[in-house]
């Protein structure tokens, strides 16, 4: 049984028909045109799905790919695998956990369902699809009985600060509510609580390729 969330919501000054569902082979261009518009340079386009990524997902774990459809039309996606992660060695990189976004390493008995990527079009940013797709991942986490949802968020507002404010400083400036990050404050705002901070989590000017890694709790287990 696939996942399939049906849902009505404001878009400008009209009501649209917001459907989450995963997604398909059938889905693959369109999936590769939201990066490229969610992720413009400086963000490396190397890092962008392809085609064999996306296979990936929707054979080795169909319930973590989910995309977003506002009346019809892709609007947006999220992709995870399962992970047996040990909060007591909270270290890694981006490409170690998630095999380059391959996810060969999806680990059907892990406890933690881990997000490889979450993008939005531009055009719908305004519509908290984002926010949904996490929720609905929640809801997976739930399903499954896993311990977690975790992910690695990037930090890209920190460049703007970085000769003045050491990464430490600027995560808790971040999650006090002093300063905004247009990644991290997002994940707050959807419910995530900060982990740790990972250097060299990702290749990413912007974050200087930092990362705050963040979690949300399965309510229903006793971790």
């Amino acid at each position: 049984m696939g996942y399939f969330k049906r849902m009505i919501l404001q878009n400008k000054d009209e009501l649209s028909e917001v459907v989450i569902r995963n997604y398909k082979e059938s889905d693959f261009l369109e999936l590769i045109k939201i990066q490229e518009e969610s992720f413009p340079p400086p963000y490396p386009s190397e890092a962008w799905w392809n085609e064999e990524q996306l296979m990936n997902h929707v054979t080795l774990f169909p319930d973590g790919a989910l995309c977003v459809e506002v009346n019809g039309s892709l609007a947006g996606s999220m992709t995870g695998l399962l992970v047996d992660f040990n909060p007591k060695h909270p270290e890694h990189t981006w490409n170690e956990i998630t095999d380059e976004g391959y996810i060969r390493n999806h680990n059907a008995n892990g406890n933690t369902l881990y997000v490889v990527d979450i993008c939005i079009r531009p055009a719908f940013r305004k519509m908290d699809l984002g926010k949904w797709l996490m929720q609905s991942m929640y809801e997976t986490v739930v399903h499954k009985g896993l311990d977690r949802l975790l992910g690695g968020g990037r930090l890209p507002g920190y460049y703007k600060h970085a000769e003045k404010m050491s990464i430490d400083a600027y995560v808790e400036a971040v999650v006090n509510g002093e300063m905004k990050d247009p990644v991290a404050s997002f994940l707050l705002r959807c419910g995530r609580t900060p982990v740790s901070i990972v250097a060299d989590y990702l290749e990413d000017e912007e974050s200087h390729n930092y990362a705050l890694l963040m979690e949300w709790r399965n309510p229903f287990k006793a971790i």
